[in-house]
């Protein structure tokens, strides 16, 4: 079974403002599964999020 992080611990994981977890999540930027009221990145998406950005970031240098 695949492992769920709530936004803040995310945050604290790459040390971001929860907010901006939460407006990424919004933008469909990071994918992320809402269980009643409370948003859950499966760590899938996050390891996919965390490859992109890193891709990202290389080819802007």
């Amino acid at each position: 079974m695949e492992n769920y992080y709530t936004p803040q611990e995310v945050s604290d994981k790459l040390k971001l403002n929860v907010r901006t977890l939460y407006k990424w999540i919004r933008e469909g930027k990071l994918n992320a599964v809402k269980l009643g009221d409370v948003w859950r990145i499966p760590e899938s998406a996050l390891q996919e999020f965390i490859k992109e950005s890193m891709e990202n970031g290389k080819g802007e240098e």
